[in-house]
């Protein structure tokens, strides 16, 4: 069928597709609605005609915008990018769009960016972590703004939450590096400054030493920024001098590439001279050689359930408002018992 391309309304994209404008609207709005055929018939049509829905008109007649917001810290984190990948996926297949902004772990810069997009109408938010502004969360209590904190699980807390319990998964991947021998173990974590999920890393980490009766000395433990050049400097001062550490922990995979290259410049062997863990499992850890011994993090799974958490608040679905992500530590070859 071949339709000249024109301004073409609802009803005529309803009359060539032979039903009715309601159950156009249903398939573009809801498309799981309608049936797999007529769905891709109309979306065809809509192709053709070079039909776009009016969204302020749409927005009106719904009292919805079909948006949904996430604020993320940075952009400039491979993780995030994988999750943020599929939570849009997820959300444009339900017919929603997704508005990104980003805070810099800053809660004040995050306070605004909620306003701005609260302003802008959406749906429901997305938002990194349970560290937030007092206001922020004034402003979506009173707005009765559906929202999910993603990356943690805090089945305490009043705010919904998806994610692992970073104290916990980090506890696990300490336990890994002390089973295998080590009782001399730096640390190289993000900054905890409004990152709550790197102040639960570091108390697992420090959990597990503690009750092993191991010590963490201050000068085996640097928090830096996600980049490879601050991880580097990291385990440039860990590792300087013939007092070090015999394994490092890492707070993320990214940390972990830059304590290996690092280790590697000064003449160090990964693992026979030093042990390294990470934490995420990032798609470049089991490419490295050696391959990064880390924890699997589903996360995109987790954002996936971010949406799908939202969505079915917005339809009116009563949920829970906890979910716990499960994670898997991951042995590959840049840990091992520390030599003799």
């Amino acid at each position: 069928m071949s339709v000249e391309k024109e301004k073409t309304g609802i009803r005529a994209i309803a009359r060539l597709a032979g039903v009715s404008t309601a159950t156009v609207s249903r398939a573009l709005n809801n498309p799981q609605s309608v049936s797999e055929e007529l769905r891709l018939r109309i979306t065809s049509i809509v192709d053709q005609t070079g039909y776009v829905p009016h969204g302020m008109a749409r927005a009106l007649s719904s009292n919805r915008t079909r948006t949904i917001g996430a604020i993320i810290p940075t952009i400039d984190n491979a993780m995030f990018a994988r999750g943020i990948e599929s939570l849009q996926k997820h959300l444009s297949s339900r017919g929603y769009m997704l508005i990104l902004a980003t805070n810099g772990y800053d809660i004040d810069v995050e306070l605004e960016q909620a306003r701005n997009l609260v302003s802008r109408g959406i749906d429901g938010l997305i938002l990194r972590g349970d560290c937030h502004h007092q206001a922020l969360r004034d402003l979506l209590v009173a707005r009765d703004l559906p929202f999910i904190n993603v990356g943690v699980y805090n089945p305490s807390g009043s705010a919904p939450s998806i994610g692992v319990d970073n104290e916990i998964a980090a506890y696990r991947a300490m336990m890994h590096l002390v089973s295998l021998g080590h009782k001399r173990i730096g640390v190289v974590s993000a900054l905890q400054r409004n990152n709550d999920r790197a102040s639960a890393r570091i108390r697992g980490f420090r959990r597990a030493l503690g009750e092993n009766g191991l010590a963490l000395p201050a000068e085996w433990h640097l928090e830096v920024r996600y980049t490879l050049d601050d991880a580097r400097e990291a385990a440039r001062q860990i590792l300087t001098g013939s007092d070090r550490p015999t394994a490092i922990a890492c707070g993320n995979d990214v940390l972990a590439y830059g304590v290996m290259l690092e280790a590697e410049r000064r003449g160090l062997g990964v693992p026979t001279d030093l042990s390294v863990i990470g934490f995420d499992d990032l798609d470049w850890s089991r490419h490295l050689r050696p391959a990064l011994t880390t924890l699997h993090i589903p996360t995109d799974l987790t954002w996936k359930g971010a949406g799908e958490y939202l969505l079915a608040r917005l339809e009116g679905h009563r949920i829970p408002n906890h979910y716990e992500v499960d994670y898997s530590l991951i042995i590959r070859e840049s840990t091992a018992a520390p030599s003799a």
